[in-house]
């Protein structure tokens, strides 16, 4: 399995923590900003490239690797069913799930939600049990998922929301600006359909490769947005009732 994206995401977490930003990587590789955000968002480094950004960092790449190896040895990357259960079964540990996995602070989420500090210590601590967090010194969050965590397909999270968009990711027009809506009707080959859904699940890794990009943004400049994605075998005789025979 490819180490290349996780490696680029302890470097990135490395760079962070030694208030280091795109633009000293870019002046460190003599590039431009939006060069080097280009590089990270495509995971495409080149050892020469990684090794100064390395030198800056006053590490070695054996470090670095090192430091993904440690970071990455406890990481999960999904929860049992009965895991999920504890988290489906509460909402408000539920919400906080989600914003914790979106790189909240616990100031984040008391700043902007009806929520004492003590209750959402309480629900860190729960997440800390379940090894989806570590609750650090000063009630600092370290997530500990891997960075292909996801919800079980068929699990009771998934349930959940798929029970809430069936009534509420609908009720819009999908006509402002940071909405989209399409849909298609088409016939397709085998071959066909799973090369279309091959490009679905690269779509869904460029959202989340996004997110995780992002993740540095004050709150302030990042919105809560979802993106439903689906392809089955439907037609629009469904909604017309059986296929009128043709003549």
């Amino acid at each position: 399995m490819s180490q290349t994206a996780p490696l680029i995401q302890t470097l990135k977490r490395l760079l962070k923590h030694n208030g280091k930003t795109y633009v000293d990587v870019a002046n460190c590789l003599s590039l431009s900003e939006a060069s080097v955000k280009r590089l990270f968002s495509e995971k495409n480094i080149s050892l020469q490239r990684l090794d100064a950004i390395c030198l800056m960092l006053e590490i070695e790449i054996s470090d670095l690797v090192r430091e993904m190896q440690a970071e990455h040895s406890k990481a999960i990357s999904e929860l049992t069913y009965a895991q999920e259960k504890e988290i489906a079964d509460n909402l408000d540990l539920l919400m906080i799930t989600v914003y914790v996995l979106n790189h909240w602070s616990l100031q984040d989420i008391v700043s902007r939600y009806d929520f004492t500090e003590a209750q959402c210590i309480n629900h860190l601590a729960h997440l800390d049990r379940l090894r989806i967090i570590e609750l650090l010194p000063g009630n600092k969050i370290k997530l500990l998922v891997a960075a292909n965590f996801k919800w079980l397909d068929d699990g009771p999270i998934m349930k959940l929301f798929c029970a809430k968009i069936e009534t509420e990711f609908f009720r819009t027009r999908f006509t402002r600006e940071t909405e989209k809506l399409v849909v298609l009707n088409g016939m397709l080959s085998d071959a066909s359909n799973a090369l279309f859904q091959r490009k679905m699940q690269q779509l869904a890794k460029d959202f989340d490769t996004l997110s995780k990009d992002d993740a540095n943004l004050p709150i302030g400049q990042r919105k809560g947005y979802t993106l439903l994605m689906g392809m089955r075998d439907w037609n629009y005789e469904r909604l017309f009732g059986d296929p009128r025979k043709i003549k």
